[in-house]
Formats: C-alpha cells, structure tokens, sequence
C-alpha cells in the first residue's frame, strides 16, 4: 500500500518514549484491524487475492501470473482493463486419476466427515487453497455422445468405463456392455419385466399419470435412471437422485444417456428443493430407511411435496407376503415394518391412495385439512412453526416436524393446478411472494426469452437439433430460457442463486425443474454431463463474492468436449472471460444481441475435444 508525504504521520520533535506513542499506537490499530478484516474474508470463503482489492471488483486473469483489477465504478481505467486482457493464460492438464473429479462430493476426502446418516455423502466442499486449477482430462477414448433419442437406450463404453453395476447388477438388466458400448434394457430391481411394464403399471394406479396432472417427479435412488428416461416419453419431467459413490457412478450413467440427475442423498440437509415442489416422489427399492430416525426422511418428501402429490414405493416392506423370503428377513418382521409406515405416514396426513403387487401409493393431503389441525408443537411428528421457510434448501438442516399447506395459497395443489402444458404459461400463484415480481413481469419475461432463443438459435445452429441434449441455465428467475426450448429436444436444469431471491418455486408450478445452488461453489455433477451451458449476468450479480477464473473451471469441468456456452454479459465482463476462456481451449466469438442497442454482449464458446496426455 502507498501513501503520499500527506498522508505520513508527524513526528514530534523529539526522540523519547513519548514521541514513539502515536505511530506505535497506529501500528496496533492497522494491524487489529487488517486481522479482523482477513477473518471475514476467510468465513465467507473468498480468497485472500480477490479480497484485499476495493470492491466491488472483477479479476482478469493475464499471462505470468499478472493480475489487473478494476473498479465496476472507475470507467476510465476500462480501456486499459480491455486492452490488457487479451493475454491467454494457461491452466494446467489435470492427473488422470481426476477424471470423474466431483470437488464437493469427492469419496478422497470422505474420512474427514462421520459416518452419522451416510452425512459424508452430502456436499463438503474444499477451502479455496485446496481448489483445483486445472482442467478435468476426459477418459481415454473418449468421443461426443451417442445423440438423443438413441441414447436413451445406450451409450459409448469409454465414456462411462465402469464395470461394476455390470458385473454387480447382470440379473436385474440395469445394463449390458456389449462390444464398444454399453445398453441400457430397462430393467431394474422392482422390474424384472421392464420399466415400460413396471410404469405401465402405476399408471394405473395413478390415472393423474396419463392426463397432464403428474408433470413434476423426483426419483430417490435412482439407479442408472430408466425410471425417469421412461417417463420423459410420457410427459412427465423427473429429477433423478443418487448420491456419488466409489464404483456405480449411477447418475453419470443417467447424464450420459441425456436423462436429468443430479448428485445428491437424503441424510442431514435439505434437498436443494423448495416446499410443494414434485407432483410426484418415487422410491424403488433404494435401500432409504423411511421409517428410522422418526421417519425424518419422509418429512422431507412431504417438505417437497405438492399439495396432492402421491408418494410411490416399491421395494420392503411392500407385498412383504410374497416378497420376504427374497429380502432376507420375515414376513412378521415385514408386516411390522408396513404397519410402522402406514401409521406413520398417517400423522404425516398421507392417505393410503392405491395398491397392487409391488406399488403402493400414497397420496399427500390436498389442503390444510383437519389432519393438519391436529397438529400442534408437541404432537408426534409436530407441526413445524415460522421460524425456518420451507422453501429455504441451501444448507439447511431437516427439521423432524410436518410443513402444513399455506392457508395464503389456493393453487398450489395439484388438483388446483393446469394440467401440463398449460401451467407453463400460466403466472404460478407464488410469483407473488417473489421480491419484485408479478403476473405481469412474468408475461414480460416469457415474452423476452422467446426471442431470444431465437436469436441464439441464428448464432448457434447446434441449438434446437439433436446435438444438444442436457442444457443449463445457470442463473434462471423464472425458467424462461427453458420454457423457450420446451419444442426442442432437450431438457434444462434451471438454477436459481441460494444468495438471490428464491424463484424456484415458480419454476416447478411452470411444469420445469431446477435447485439452489451457490456458484461460489462447485455444483452436483459428474465431469461431461451438459451439452449447453447458458448464463445471463452471473458475474454482474455474483462478481463481489465468486471469483470468476474458479466460476469458468467449474463450467469447464462439466462441460462435455464439443459442448457450448452461451454467456450473455456486459462487454466488460466479457473482455474479462475471453483470456481464461481461451486458456481453458475454448474457442469464442462475440455477437450482439437480439436488440443490437443493448450494452450487454454474447460470447458463443464451444469446448475442445482434447486427449489427455496422462
């Protein structure tokens, strides 16, 4: 730090202990002061670089390790900002054994966390000092995905080279390899004759399956996800959940095959979630102990919920009387695990809705009925109280209490709901509890993305064609982007900042799914898992608090090689990501929008595909 002559401070005349007081004093307080300012720095987890500099402020990344900063305020300095960063800079090939690096579910750092509730499976990210800074290397032999909808039913073997569920899971036909790729049957532990039969079957037990009722689904433990890639043809989008682990890698497999998943468990935290989000919660035999712990797992399922959703089981303790002697155990220990269920989901206000074989189906009160009344502080479970929003997912811990509908909502069940697809247009009832919104901004905001989809799609041909599948949008509002494509063949996982206004919500009433998530942080996925990435204004909105080279790493690591990012920013912004962009092997180019007026600016970059020399 530099001072001018002004700015030094008088010595008294003299060379005493009295004369020394005042700058010794200084010192003191500078240096009390610097310390108390690194801890904040620290417990908000930005780095020591990016925090010592005015804020608020952008870092660009040049050559030789120079850094240059500037002021979002100081326009004069940004010519020179612009000219400067033109210097690439290089980032290092990653070891081969990171390959399927998933920094804040990594299974090398598991025995740092206990082993309460499988908690070492949830998300622990590494401190900003233990961040990798180098590129994810794709398995050898890798080659750009087999195409949707082909790839449904099977993938390349070296993309996904794991043996184990083959080996491991051959009777019950998860999947095959055969020959230089793998093939997905459809089978499954609750469905030896298929998924197609298995489905077929709970469409009938749940008719809301067939009309647009049931357009929202989340799968638990979802295996390698034929579940949800057999409801994709029936009009029904599903979230599939498995957690990361040492051999299966189920929901790379799902990725691959162009199947929504995330990374995640049900153990401590909240799902990434609002309230009243599924129409629908699945469980095949994914091994969750639904009635321990209090049943604490199936209040999160009611949590999630909507008004009317159904809860469908599979698995123990279900047809127990045909089904025990294959699940070593009992019949009566069976029966008393059914019986448990039932009398809890009961207290839950879950009505037994249908059963037959091996599916049973629950169905979650519709309203704040008299079952909700029953409830109070003290009950068992108890009726949760104010202090914690049930729509509030981001690190924050389950709660052993039950959420009863809102009396403030009178379209949030589902039967209240449009059936799919009018509810994407239609401005959802919670648009109003979101800061600055409403029905009108909605419409506005709908309006605005369509055209500019069609805009990308006259920049980017690839957009609208087979050769993009799974496509995020890194910080939606509303999911228009998504509702945009919902013509095209893909899916869209809409993201929505845990440090904004939470619109997620409204996204699930469109019919659309998406979580929270802090893009200081590294999200839930397998490397290569997303054809298309797409942000509008991350870094105008998060540059105070995400350093944008680590933000860039994290797109790159789950950026399949040949897959695109569309980045819609301020020409400040983007003068800033063009050197890290090309250090990453990206090739860019920069268009105007679709009103070429606007000060914002769009950089079109395509992902290499690049061996790994390790």
């Amino acid at each position: 730090m530099k001072y001018s002559k002004e700015d030094k401070p008088e010595r008294a005349g003299g060379a005493g202990a009295g004369s020394r007081a005042v700058p010794v004093t200084l010192v003191v307080i500078v240096l009390c002061a610097f310390s108390f300012y690194l801890g904040g720095i620290y417990s908000t987890g930005r780095s020591l670089l990016d925090a010592i500099q005015p804020a608020p402020t952008a870092l660009v990344t040049l050559g030789a390790g120079t850094t240059a900063r500037h002021s979002s305020d100081d326009d004069q300095a940004r010519p020179a900002l612009a000219a400067a960063s033109t210097a690439a800079v290089a980032f290092p090939e990653c070891p081969a054994d990171l390959q399927d690096y998933t920094p804040c579910t990594d299974p090398k750092r598991w025995r740092r966390y206990g082993n309460y509730r499988l908690s070492f499976m949830e998300r622990h990210c590494p401190p900003p000092p233990d961040r990798q800074q180098c590129l994810v290397p794709p398995p050898k032999g890798y080659k750009p995905p087999i195409r949707w909808p082909k790839s449904k039913d099977q993938c390349w073997y070296r993309n996904v080279p794991y043996d184990w569920i083959n080996s491991q899971k051959s009777n019950q036909h998860w999947l095959v390899k055969e020959g230089d790729r793998f093939r997905f049957p459809g089978g499954g532990t609750m469905f030896p004759n298929g998924v197609g039969a298995y489905v077929d079957l709970m469409q009938g037990l749940v008719p809301g399956m067939r009309d647009g009722t049931v357009r929202t689904a989340l799968d638990t433990g979802c295996g390698v996800a034929s579940w949800g890639g057999d409801l994709l043809g029936r009009g029904i989008l599903t979230v599939s959940l498995a957690p990361r682990d040492n051999h299966e890698a189920q929901v790379q497999f799902a990725l691959e095959r162009g199947i929504p998943a995330i990374l995640g468990i049900i153990s401590t935290q909240r799902l990434p979630f609002p309230s009243a989000a599924f129409d629908m919660a699945h469980c095949s035999r994914c091994l969750i102990p639904w009635t321990e712990f209090g049943g604490l797992y199936l209040l999160e399922i009611h949590r999630v919920l909507r008004p009317g959703g159904f809860w469908v089981l599979s698995g123990p303790p279900i047809n127990y009387e045909n089904r025990w002697h294959g699940w070593n155990t009992t019949a009566q220990a069976q029966k008393a695990d059914f019986d448990r269920l039932k009398k809890m989901l009961a207290s839950m206000c879950f009505k037994l809705y249908n059963m037959k074989g091996d599916i049973a189906v629950w169905q979650k009160s519709p309203d704040a009925t008299a079952c909700y009344d029953k409830l109070t502080p003290i009950t068992t479970p108890a009726k949760c109280d104010d202090s914690v929003d049930p729509d509030s997912a981001w690190y924050v811990p389950m709660r052993s209490c039950v959420t009863p509908p809102s009396a403030k909502y009178k379209k949030l069940g589902l039967n209240a709901t449009p059936k799919w697809p009018q509810r994407l247009t239609v401005a959802p009832e919670r648009i109003n509890v979101v800061p600055g919104s409403s029905a009108a901004a909605f419409k506005q905001d709908d309006a605005r993305w369509k055209l500019r989809a069609k805009h990308y799609k006259t920049l980017l041909p690839a957009l609208g064609s087979d050769k993009i599948r799974n496509v995020m949008d890194m910080n939606t509002v509303y999911g228009g982007f998504a509702g945009s494509l919902i013509k095209d063949p893909v899916w869209v996982m809409n993201v929505v900042s845990s440090y904004g206004p939470n619109s997620l919500g409204v996204v699930y009433d469109r019919g659309l799914i998406g979580v929270n998530h802090d893009w200081c942080e590294a999200f839930s996925t397998y490397p290569r898992t997303y054809d298309l990435l797409h942000l509008d204004g991350l870094f105008t909105a998060e540059s105070h608090r995400c350093e944008m080279k680590y933000v860039l790493l994290e797109m790159d690591r789950i950026l399949r090689p040949t897959g695109y990012a569309i980045i819609r920013e301020s020409t400040y912004f983007l003068d800033s990501v063009a050197p890290i962009a090309e250090g990453m092997r990206w090739s860019c180019e920069k268009h105007n929008t679709e009103n070429k007026a606007d000060k914002d600016k769009i950089l079109i970059c395509q992902k290499k595909l690049w061996a790994g020399k390790q």
